[in-house]
């Protein structure tokens, strides 16, 4: 028997254990070509697809966690680089963070309802925080001004989202008052693992004046920055 001829016997023995072209070709040296001509007619079992499915399922998956653990570590790299840039923060640019904070979630006076209270609401507890810490350095508000406000979705773990608030806010679960929406039954929201926790609404009493000395600095703000003004 001729080299080449059991070569193509090797070859199509290999194959029909499920063999991919790959695996053979690194057993018997000839071209891939050679190799598809050799094996056109070659039926596999059901067993020996699954195989080559299998292996192509499990190289796949190695490509993918190839690619995610690239991705983690130029984030990584850029967050790095991104957080030595900022050194310090003084007064002023917190006083300047919690403005456009307040800009972009508080609520502010309509024309139909002049008298609105500080009143800001997040689902972030790291915004929560720097906005309790902007309204304690900045407006000097008391910690005996603060309503807590827990808006969340009657059919979510309620008890578990306040006591979760509570530990992020360090006060007791009694200060928080829960507000419930009402559950629509067929929804689109993404919000509804376990991990959801509604979102939180800090309130101030007596805080009409302050609400309006806000939107004065939002004003001189866009002022200063969109209008050219000094």
């Amino acid at each position: 028997m001729s080299p080449k001829l059991k070569e193509k016997e090797r070859a199509i023995e290999l194959r029909k254990k499920g063999y991919s072209y790959s695996e053979i070709l690194k057993e018997i040296s000839v071209a891939k070509s050679t190799l598809s001509l050799w094996l056109r007619s070659v039926g596999l079992a059901k067993k020996q697809k699954q195989r080559l499915t299998e292996k192509r399922l499990t190289a796949l998956k190695r490509g993918w966690e190839a690619c995610q653990k690239k991705r983690i570590l130029i984030t990584q790299k850029i967050k790095k680089e991104a957080k030595e840039e900022i050194k310090k923060i003084n007064k002023k640019e917190l006083w300047m963070i919690g403005t456009a904070l307040y800009w972009a979630e508080g609520t502010k006076a309509k024309e139909y309802r002049r008298g609105e209270k500080v009143s800001f609401s997040n689902s972030d507890p790291n915004m929560i925080l720097l906005f309790l810490k902007w309204l304690k350095e900045i407006c000097l508000v008391s910690p005996s001004h603060l309503i807590y406000e827990l808006y969340i979705h009657k059919n979510a773990d309620w008890k578990e989202a306040q006591k979760y608030w509570a530990q992020i806010l360090s006060i007791p679960l009694n200060e928080i008052r829960i507000c419930f929406k009402k559950h629509k039954t067929f929804t689109k929201r993404k919000n509804v693992s376990k991990k959801y926790y509604g979102v939180m609404r800090i309130k101030v009493r007596r805080s009409t004046n302050l609400n309006r000395k806000i939107a004065g600095w939002i004003e001189k703000i866009c002022e200063i920055l969109l209008c050219g003004v000094v």
